[in-house]
């Protein structure tokens, strides 16, 4: 436990940052608010006793702060924000008392950090969740456009949607009335558009993945169904270092374990908690879903995958996924309705995940 002379909580917005010190050794609080650039933050933290140390919350403002003062010999911790002890009967909320429960938690080592990403990790962090987000944005144009057609009457019959052919009929579709014929061309462009966007990100994601900061884990995590190398490096650059978590607690870094709420002697458990992040828990449900179907041999795919990976990777997974169907089997058997199901082996698939993330050339987890 490090205890530096002056603990400081620091409330970061846009264009203000409140600050509150205090002196461990008088019992001294210093407040101030200070302008958003890190030279002024860095300028009224020398004017303290030192040492000092530094803790904001993570938020929009991102991690340019820790930083730029941990660049400048300064300990700065990012706090998770769903992990501060707030007092029940407080409720008043002011910049200047945040900043100063901020600066006490400190003070008693009673913050919960974050991981500060590097540049490079951040800004592949942001390429997964823009592709993400075009994921959104061509879902929703799909669905605006299909129940559009579907007021008309107009329903697709030939077969799987949003494949060639049917986009052909689609574009094959006319209306009568004018203003319906613009409403659909731009629903459609839409469309159109998204898909464009997605497939130049899966490009670029593809591309990067190859670097070999990131290809060694990818490569790795392929060895799994439903790991491809898009779910495979989302999950890489989310997690970030995988040897701070263990096979069991990577499950609830996700928000993949139940509520519980258990005294005495009752013991009581409800849906999961969906803390922490939301992309990566959503990467392991939908990959989850590929381990229902029987797993007898690779198939092609997985198969061609393999190929770039060690055998030690090759044969963690080959046991992962044994592993997980026979999981799926069981729930099967025990009549658990799927959604259910496949969030419990998601679960599992997250430490397979860990398993093979931190496999070294010995076949050993580091």
């Amino acid at each position: 436990m490090q205890r530096e002379r002056t603990s400081v909580g620091l409330d970061v917005h846009a264009r203000s940052v409140v600050a509150c010190g205090i002196d461990a050794s008088t019992g001294e609080m210093f407040r101030a608010r200070l302008g958003p650039q890190p030279e002024a933050v860095l300028g009224w933290l020398r004017e303290l006793p030192g040492p000092v140390a530094v803790v904001y919350e993570a938020g929009p403002t991102g991690y340019g702060l820790a930083r730029f003062l941990t660049d400048h010999n300064i300990r700065c911790v990012v706090a998770a924000p769903s992990k501060l002890q707030r007092p029940s009967g407080d409720r008043v909320k002011t910049d200047a008392k945040d900043a100063q429960h901020l600066a006490r938690l400190l003070r008693l080592d009673e913050i919960t950090p974050v991981v500060v990403p590097t540049v490079a990790q951040e800004a592949a962090r942001d390429l997964v969740r823009a592709r993400e987000d075009v994921r959104g944005d061509l879902m929703r144009a799909r669905h605006r456009t299909s129940k559009l057609l579907l007021r008309q009457g107009t329903v697709w019959s030939g077969g799987t949607a949003w494949t060639v052919a049917h986009h052909d009929w689609l574009r094959r579709q006319t209306f009568s009335q004018s203003a319906l014929t613009i409403a659909y061309d731009s629903a459609l462009e839409t469309v159109l558009l998204s898909a464009e966007r997605r497939d130049r990100l899966d490009k670029a994601i593809v591309k990067m993945a190859a670097d070999p900061a990131w290809s060694a884990i990818v490569t790795r995590l392929g060895c799994l169904r439903g790991v491809s190398t898009l779910t495979a490096f989302g999950l890489t650059v989310e997690v970030g270092d995988w040897s701070r978590f263990t096979g069991s607690s990577i499950g609830a870094f996700l928000g993949l374990v139940p509520t519980e709420h258990s005294s005495g002697g009752s013991r009581s458990q409800g849906s999961i908690t969906k803390t922490g992040n939301t992309h990566a828990r959503r990467l392991l449900v939908e990959a989850a879903w590929q381990h229902r179907r029987p797993y007898r041999t690779p198939s092609a795919t997985l198969r061609s995958r393999w190929n770039q990976a060690p055998a030690a990777a090759r044969a963690r997974g080959h046991a992962g996924n044994q592993r997980l169907h026979q999981r799926w089997q069981v729930f099967t058997d025990r009549k658990k309705r799927p959604v259910v199901a496949n969030v419990a082996v998601a679960r599992e698939l997250a430490g397979w995940c860990w398993s093979l993330a931190t496999l070294d050339d010995t076949g050993a987890a580091c």
